[in-house]
């Protein structure tokens, strides 16, 4: 089957990205791609060479959409805690918000398959990897002007807030309580 003619990359790889987030990389079917994308199976298997590299490609863009709005917060205006918190309860938030109850795809990737294969292992890794650089500067800033108190390494202190925050997107999956997910938070800013 021939590319249809308004082929968009980018569209076909979100929506792509949105099948996977939905129902994982095992529970998505050619087929299911194939209706989400507009794509016929031939067409997926010669632009993107298969269902698993069009689940790589997926993983990138949540890199590019997802994890940098993540950064972009991480950014923003306000003090070192600010901007933590504003991470934490955006995601919170995000994940409370979604009937589908679907959580990070980075996340649901890691435990998924990213054991299983390297390639979704590696492409996982540069997410996390991204957002604990980001989180290490923020700490680093804290501490310097004196609003973080916490003496361990700033890469500890990161990975800290990296696996509440990750705790966070995870619990949020089955906790509804709004309040015992901000708890945390608050808990975790806290101690810094």
């Amino acid at each position: 089957m021939a590319r249809p003619r308004e082929f968009d990359e980018d569209r076909v790889v979100t929506a792509a990205m949105e099948t996977f987030w939905r129902h994982g990389y095992e529970g998505t079917s050619t087929r299911a791609l194939c209706d989400s994308t507009g794509l016929g199976p031939s067409s997926l298997y010669n632009t993107f060479g298969g269902k698993r590299q069009l689940y790589l490609r997926a993983l990138q863009r949540y890199y590019e959409t997802s994890t940098a709005e993540q950064i972009e917060i991480l950014r923003g205006e306000g003090t070192a805690k600010q901007r933590l918190r504003d991470m934490m309860v955006h995601a919170v938030d995000a994940d409370l918000d979604e009937a589908d109850g679907r959580g990070c795809f980075a996340i649901n990737a890691a435990v998924e398959i990213g054991g299983l294969d390297p390639e979704v292992k590696d492409a996982v890794r540069r997410n996390f990897d991204r957002v604990e650089e980001e989180l290490r500067t923020v700490v680093t800033t804290g501490r310097r002007t004196g609003e973080l108190r916490s003496t361990a390494d700033a890469v500890a202190v990161a990975r800290r807030v990296q696996s509440t925050y990750y705790g966070l997107r995870v619990i949020a999956r089955v906790q509804d309580d709004r309040q015992a997910l901000l708890d945390t938070v608050e808990s975790t800013l806290a101690d810094l």
